[in-house]
């Protein structure tokens, strides 16, 4: 039986309140597209190919690193294993996320494992934490095609704009903001804290490995440290209940 508050999260409703929690994390986004758009025509990939990694691969750590190699004429296979490695995290996301949705139609699925980024994921796990989730897809729908539309705004302002910005203006601090504001409401209890020290700490002592595997390796283990945790912590609450 469906419980009042799910009839009153209509799929309208879900599908804005989506839209309008992720407005504040396209503070960083945007700058963020910007760089991306601009990079990408200074080492000399075209607009429309710039456009097109915006508009068909949509992950903007990974559109950095591609165009960053492209311009140091890496071959294409080296361009997309890294680029494949980098994106290893939103197998992570799915697994997460695959129980919320698998009562969903394919076309659904598709669709949603299309625009599920960094920040989209980021708010539909705190979505799906609070319950009446009957039209819950909907929201990550609308939280997902706002970020999809205003990187696609921002990558072709940046295109437009090309080599042309100041060298003196420097964006960069938009990635580790928008990061810190994607963790940082996440880290409600001790295994999702210990997970996101512990892969942090072990990200940087990797900085060096080639191919961002530090980063892969440090997901992998922030992941393990965290089940651990919990593990450990399960019995705990056992034994006080009894």
């Amino acid at each position: 039986m469906t419980s009042g508050e799910d009839r009153t999260r209509t799929r309208r409703s879900e599908f804005f309140a989506g839209a309008r929690d992720q407005f504040p994390l396209l503070l960083g986004v945007v700058p963020f597209g910007l760089i991306f758009g601009a990079l990408a025509i200074s080492v000399g990939v075209s607009p429309l190919a710039a456009q097109g990694f915006s508009l068909f691969v949509f992950a903007g750590s990974a559109q950095f690193i591609a165009v960053s190699l492209i311009g140091e004429s890496a071959s294409a296979l080296v361009v997309i294993a890294t680029v494949a490695l980098v994106n290893l995290r939103h197998a992570l996301y799915s697994a997460s996320l695959a129980p919320s949705l698998s009562h969903l139609r394919r076309p659904w699925k598709l669709a949603l494992s299309w625009l599920l980024t960094d920040e989209a994921f980021a708010m539909a796990s705190r979505r799906y934490r609070g319950g009446a989730l009957v039209n819950a897809h909907w929201y990550l729908l609308g939280t997902g095609l706002t970020l999809w539309a205003a990187w696609q705004i921002s990558s072709a302002a940046g295109i437009a704009l090309g080599a042309g910005l100041p060298p003196g203006l420097s964006l960069d601090f938009a990635l580790p903001l928008t990061f810190l504001a994607l963790v940082a409401p996440t880290l409600v209890d001790r295994p999702t804290l210990a997970a996101a020290l512990g892969a942090g700490v072990l990200a940087l002592t990797l900085i060096n490995l080639p191919f961002r595997l530090g980063l892969v390796a440090a997901s992998i283990a922030g992941v393990g440290l965290g089940l651990r945790v919990e593990s450990t912590a399960q019995p705990r609450r056992e034994r006080t209940i009894g």
